[in-house]
């Protein structure tokens, strides 16, 4: 069996979060909530990926930014179309490219920064792994 991952981070905004990740990146809200133990979050992502995004935000608590340019979560889109519309979404959004930390990513994707600083890239490849 395949494990299901969850990747799980802090936020001071779970609106802007959930508009850069929902509305430019494309993922679906899978699940919200609200006083959780003092928390409120959002799990993102595809409803049959073996993969969420869960983002919490917590009263009166301020989350330092992204420790380095080098955090990245990478969406490999092997067709050109899919990565067009993709890129375009984001753009549409408000969302501009950022130049990569590193220039690997530049050549083959985009990047774009989450509103806290956090990295997204969309690769035009296949996943090769």
């Amino acid at each position: 069996m395949i494990p299901k991952l969850r990747v799980a981070r802090p936020t001071n905004d779970l609106t802007a979060v959930r508009h850069f990740y929902v509305e430019g990146l494309g993922l679906a809200e899978l699940y919200a909530f609200a006083g959780h133990d003092g928390f409120d979050g959002l799990m993102l992502g595809h409803p049959d990926a073996p993969y969420h995004f869960e983002f919490t935000q917590q009263a009166a608590h301020v989350v330092p930014p992204a420790p380095t340019a080098e955090n990245l979560l990478v969406f490999y889109l092997a067709e050109r179309a899919q990565w067009e519309a993709a890129v375009a979404r984001m753009q549409r959004h408000g969302y501009a490219p950022v130049p990569a930390y590193n220039a690997y990513w530049d050549r083959q994707g985009l990047t774009f920064a989450d509103p806290d600083g956090y990295r997204v890239v969309l690769q035009h490849a296949a996943w090769n792994f």
